[in-house]
């Protein structure tokens, strides 16, 4: 399969692109870069960075934070572009702004990996607008090409990209502790990584994407949502960015921070978290469709609340291990459920209201490395910080609840 993705020759690659699993599988590894590498290679490293000495766990949130400022601004630009494509502005097609974001992703990767910490916060900034741009374009690209040979459902296996992606970089900066590497090797390595990725995405991800079908799906709500179901959905899938990223961005540290000193379950609870990132994107491509997905996402922050309040309550090696695999499980089930509700609640919008989704999962995930600062900041020890920011998380995700269940009873489904 490797070898048919790096085809070069037009005919062959046009060839490619008929064949629905290649197409799943190259959206796959164009996620695997974009989300577990540009995205998610951060958090592997961080400790590798502490040890180094090259950032404080202050500067480490900033940096995340900036690679989610990105992520946003790159959602708004997704949201932007069918509007100024409309007016009639010329702007660049999926496959191209795609291909763009896997380019950058392998390029600013490298960048880290160079001496240069005062160009980081620029780099994470724009590592995070790139996977922005690959998620959504590489995923309506794929998702639009299957339907067009007849193979939507195959579009599951796309989601596996940021769980199989985030496993990778997790055991293979585990890896490197155990060698000694500094994180500096760790970027470049994961910089290669991409390139090789992006090198087999390319000759599949290029040309137009297929049009959508225009099919509805069972229970369609009419064109013209009420505004205020629009905001409670929004309001809704922003608290999930809130929810997840606290846990997502500093597990290795808070648990390097509990458990013995030497212990080796730090370095794997990161891998583990993809792994149930993985898990859950095959179990929910499953889901029957006539499921309400309002009730399918509450379920899904309920176990991610779960796994929040066991490295609260149960802060130890098997605590910290069950809560990285639940909190991975919903993860792109999540992203999936909410797509599906967004195109349900709205249709006639297309990728404008999907764009303003992923803008408002942007600003929860950038309120998150902000606040573990502050509280780290105000609390007599690092440890008592963390877990105010864990239960401020698994609070945010509650309130999600309450949110998915209001609107299924306010605006249930029509058979």
């Amino acid at each position: 399969m490797a070898h048919e993705l790096s085809s070069s020759s037009p005919a062959a690659a046009a060839a490619l692109r008929d064949r629905p699993m290649v197409v799943a599988l190259a959206g796959m590894a164009a996620l695997a870069s974009a989300m577990g590498i540009g995205r998610f290679a951060f958090t592997p490293l961080l400790p590798m960075m502490l040890h180094d000495g090259v950032v404080d766990l202050a500067g480490g949130s900033w940096l995340a934070t900036a690679n989610y400022i990105g992520y946003l601004l790159g959602a708004l630009a997704c949201m932007a572009l069918p509007w100024l494509a409309r007016r009639g502005a010329r702007v660049p097609g999926a496959a191209a702004l795609a291909r763009s974001g896997l380019v950058a992703t392998a390029l600013l990767a490298l960048g880290m990996a160079l001496p240069f910490s005062a160009t980081w916060p620029a780099l994470r900034l724009a590592a995070g607008v790139a996977s922005a741009l690959v998620f959504v374009n590489v995923s309506g690209w794929c998702m639009g090409r299957l339907v067009a040979l007849g193979r939507p459902a195959m579009g599951g296996l796309i989601f596996c990209g940021p769980g199989l992606g985030i496993t990778l970089s997790g055991l293979s900066a585990s890896a490197m502790v155990a060698l000694d590497w500094r994180a500096a090797a760790g970027w470049a390595v994961f910089g290669l990584l991409a390139t090789v990725l992006c090198a087999l995405v390319w000759p599949v991800v290029q040309g137009a994407v297929a049009p959508r079908s225009s099919t509805a799906p069972a229970g369609a709500a009419p064109a013209a949502p009420p505004r205020a179901e629009r905001a409670l959905l929004t309001a809704a899938y922003g608290l999930a960015g809130l929810g997840y990223i606290v846990t997502a961005t500093f597990l290795p540290v808070i648990a390097r921070g509990v458990l013995p000193a030497g212990s080796a379950w730090p370095d794997l609870f990161w891998p583990m978290f993809g792994a149930g990132v993985t898990a859950g994107a095959v179990l929910s491509t499953r889901t029957p469709a006539h499921w309400d997905r309002r009730w399918l996402l509450g379920g899904c922050y309920a176990v991610q609340a779960s796994a929040i309040a066991l490295g609260l309550f149960w802060p130890g090696a098997a605590g910290f291990a069950l809560g990285s695999v639940l909190l991975g499980v919903p993860f792109t089930a999540i992203t999936f459920y909410a797509l599906q509700e967004a195109r349900r609640v709205w249709p006639a919008a297309g990728d404008s209201f999907t764009g303003l989704l992923t803008a408002a999962y942007g600003v929860g995930q950038i309120a998150g490395p902000p606040m573990v600062a502050l509280l780290l900041h105000r609390s007599p020890t690092p440890a008592q910080g963390f877990q105010q920011a864990l239960a401020a998380a698994a609070a945010a995700l509650v309130v999600g609840i309450a949110l998915y269940a209001a609107m299924a009873r306010r605006w249930p489904l029509r058979r």
